[in-house]
């Protein structure tokens, strides 16, 4: 999306430096890929007044000018375009300016009388492509005032990488409401020069049937399109728009049609809303509809191509041909051209699905479909309506026929959107007031409704923003608006969670620990690697041609690290790597994959030092590294000795490791180079036990039990779960005490115990006995007593 700095400060009405304006926006989430200058090279272009013209003595076609830019004394200019006129302001690049296309201004004889200086058409600005003439300036400014100052031409257009959830940056709207925001600003619409300013009557509302200046209008599939404006402007001029739209357009680079498409061109960069124009005149039948397209229908589009439309496709029609591919493009056959008078304007919202189904299907991407796919607001439909016929009217001409018709079967309201206090301060770590909360809710244009009864706002989200469907939607805004960079990033308390990690991923996060305590250090390479002689799976898009194949093993990969030490006069090298091994499969299969772990060692067992004697790696080394990592990564598996090296089998006798001198492009300097591999064992996944919540109530004790200092609490509570009573369905450590009437070296320590049973309320009695029981068997296997009482 191309935005421009002077559109958005025509919003804002204040001016905005490009630097801060797009790191602001990047930090509200609207990346700024780039910032392209316009027109900053006319820095040297001034305004001149004409104030006398002459036929040159030597050439018919050549005349001389007297010319006051604002100096000491009138300039004297060779000039050859027809339309100089005495009395007439023009672009004037003085002696020493250089223009746009590089051409530097000097003192030139032409025919015999020298030239100061250069009055210049649009072309030469780097404006247009008009060379018949001088660019007449419609300014009063005093001669020699930059033109730039005079006429507002420079503009900085920001790049935005819109992402597909915030289609509501797809207009300078949207994208002046988010500064506006963050500014702490307001902003409104900017103004049209030549608008007529007075009332237009509100669209009538209709189902799925109505009509305007006796045109019908229908939805024939709801679904397709959900809401259906139109309105009928006749007496329109469709000449060229006037020069402050059409540089609008330019600036973010669409280019001007004519005054009635540049109109609606200019309403849907404003406001994020396609619309389209159609040549009332080819509109037969008196109506326009829309609905999907049926089987064998096609259309020759605006862009010149026949187009066989795919059946579903939304389409628009008339009282007998489709005119045009739903938010998409219109057809050739109803474009407004020199010769229209009477249009209708339509304004409508369909369904973002089903227009990237089409959009898709013929393979054609527009400004509209891009907005269509990301969701358009279907409750502004009216007010977009009204700014295109204000637009149009100030810039083609034109009187509205009747009043504009709004087809909408279904009537919805946006939704609402409940957000907890509480639940905003948990995820964003910091407590904000009430106030703050709906400030910045209100700021992206919200209506928040406070519940103070149970600390929750009810939040009517606005129809230009479909993105925001949850609480945690709204949270994020609130979070934007507040600032990211305003967020604590301390760890605070959190709630563990109760699902465990996944085995390998505690197996892995041991190994690690275990070898970087060893003194290793972890690498981190891609799965890929070249062609292996026992075979290997190939990769169909490769990212080199040397490593086009998925890795069968680990080991590989770290020697290569081991040389590129070497290749650093690094001798001394300790490296580990977890990572995933590839086993080719049965054709149309996935291949294999293993998690394997491998290390590699080479020079010093121990840092250089005076008082140690050290040594380089043996092969011991290597032996003992490997019972360590076997101990954790296939506690079943054993080791076997195998020539030199050492084999690593499982329970039923399968290889699952190896261990040994590597060969390797090793320098005469270095150490030998000894490396492991083995897989890790990957266990029974542990299955989480559901129990439903108790529907009977519990029976619960506190006992204080009297423990001599040299027995754990442990085993008391060992006592207590070996008893396996059923009805036993908790025990809780509540306190322990020392001094007061207590022995030296006892202690008291308080159990809470709860009783339950599934299927009824304990009595007492039970309760009672169960309580007994357990005291006189903590008194038998450990002589613990109750305090105060006799444990029997």
């Amino acid at each position: 999306m191309n935005v421009s700095r002077r559109w958005l400060e025509a919003f804002l009405r204040r001016p905005l430096d490009v630097a801060a304006t797009r790191d602001r926006l990047t930090r509200l989430g609207a990346a700024v890929d780039a910032v392209e200058p316009r027109h900053h090279g006319l820095g040297d272009i001034r305004v001149a007044l004409v104030l006398d013209v002459q036929p040159h003595p030597d050439a018919d076609r050549l005349r001389l000018c007297r010319v006051d830019d604002g100096g000491t004394s009138p300039l004297t200019i060779v000039c050859g375009a027809p339309n100089v006129t005495a009395g007439r302001r023009y672009p004037f690049a003085p002696l020493g300016a250089t223009l746009p296309g590089g051409l530097r201004i000097e003192r030139r004889r032409i025919r015999g009388i020298a030239s100061e200086g250069m009055l210049c058409s649009a072309r030469e600005l780097g404006l247009g492509e008009d060379h018949a003439g001088l660019w007449e300036l419609d300014t009063d400014a005093r001669p020699g005032t930059p033109l730039l100052e005079a006429i507002p031409l420079d503009d900085d257009v920001f790049v935005l990488d819109v992402t597909p959830n915030r289609g509501d940056l797809l207009s300078h709207k949207g994208v002046a409401r988010e500064l506006a925001a963050s500014l702490g600003v307001p902003f409104r619409l900017p103004e049209i020069p030549g608008a007529a300013g007075d009332d237009l009557p509100p669209p009538v509302r209709a189902g799925a049937t109505g009509a305007t200046a006796g045109v019908t209008v229908a939805i024939e599939d709801a679904a397709a399109c959900p809401r259906f404006l139109a309105a009928v402007v006749r007496g329109v001029r469709p000449g060229p728009a006037p020069a402050w739209l059409r540089q609008r357009l330019e600036a973010v680079g669409v280019r001007p049609i004519n005054a009635v498409v540049d109109a609606t061109n200019y309403v849907m960069l404003e406001l994020g809303q396609p619309m389209h124009a159609y040549d009332l005149a080819q509109l037969r039948g008196g109506r326009i509809a829309a609905r999907t397209a049926r089987a064998g229908e096609r259309l020759v589009t605006l862009d010149g191509t026949e187009r066989a439309l795919p059946e579903g496709a939304p389409v628009i029609v008339d009282g007998e041909r489709v005119v045009g591919v739903a938010g998409i493009m219109g057809g050739a056959d109803t474009e407004v051209s020199a010769g229209t008078t009477d249009v209708l304007l339509e304004c409508a919202a369909f369904d973002a699905r089903q227009v990237r189904r089409a959009r898709r299907a013929l393979g054609l991407a527009t400004e509209a479909s891009q907005r269509f796919e990301r969701g358009t607001d279907r409750w502004a439909a009216p007010a977009a309506l009204r700014r295109c016929l204000e637009v149009l009217r100030a810039v083609a001409g034109g009187t509205l026929a009747d009043a504009p018709v709004d087809c909408w079967p279904e009537p919805t309201h946006p939704p609402r959107v409940f957000v907890r206090l509480g639940r905003v301060t948990q995820v964003l770590g910091v407590e904000l007031p009430l106030a703050a909360v709906e400030r910045a809710l209100v700021a992206v244009g919200c209506t928040v409704l406070a519940k103070p009864d149970d600390h929750r706002l009810a939040v009517d989200v606005p129809g230009w923003r479909p993105d925001l469907r949850e609480e945690i939607d709204l949270i994020e805004e609130i979070a934007r608006q507040y600032g990211y960079d305003n967020l604590p990033t301390e760890l605070r308390p959190f709630r563990v969670g109760a699902q465990p990690d996944a085995p390998m991923a505690v197996l892995a996060r041991r190994l690690r620990a275990a070898l970087a305590g060893e003194g290793l250090c972890e690498a981190v390479a891609l799965p890929f690697a070249p062609p292996d002689p026992a075979g290997a799976v190939a990769v169909q898009n490769p990212l080199s041609a040397e490593e086009g194949f998925l890795r069968r093993r680990l080991l590989p990969g770290l020697v290569r690290q081991a040389e590129r030490n070497w290749a650093a006069m690094t001798r001394d090298v300790r490296l580990f790597e977890l990572g995933t091994v590839f086993t080719p499969a049965a054709p149309g299969a996935w291949p294999g994959e293993a998690r394997h772990v491998a290390c590699v060692l080479t020079g010093r067992r121990d840092p250089a030092h005076w008082a140690i004697a050290g040594g380089d790696f043996t092969l011991w080394d290597l032996k003992g590294l490997l019972e360590r990592v076997v101990t954790l990564a296939h506690p079943g598996g054993r080791i076997q000795v195998e020539g030199d090296a050492w084999l690593v089998v499982d329970e039923v006798g399968h290889r699952v490791g190896w261990a040994g001198a590597l060969d390797a492009d090793r320098p005469r300097w270095a150490a030998p180079l000894y490396g492991l591999e083995v897989a890790l064992h990957d266990g029974p996944r542990p299955v989480p036990r559901i129990v439903p919540p108790p529907v009977t109530p519990a029976a619960e004790r506190d006992v204080a039990l009297l423990l001599p200092d040299g027995l754990a609490l442990a085993e008391v509570l060992r006592v207590l779960r070996d008893a396996e009573d059923p009805l036993l369905e908790a025990v809780d450590v509540l306190s322990e005490f020392r001094g007061g009437a207590l022995p030296a070296g006892v202690r008291s320590v308080a159990l809470r115990l709860r009783w339950r049973a599934a299927d009824r309320t304990l009595r007492d009695a039970e309760v009672d006995a169960a309580e007994r029981a357990l005291l006189v068997r903590l008194r038998d296997a450990l002589g613990v007593e109750r305090r105060g009482g006799d444990g029997a």
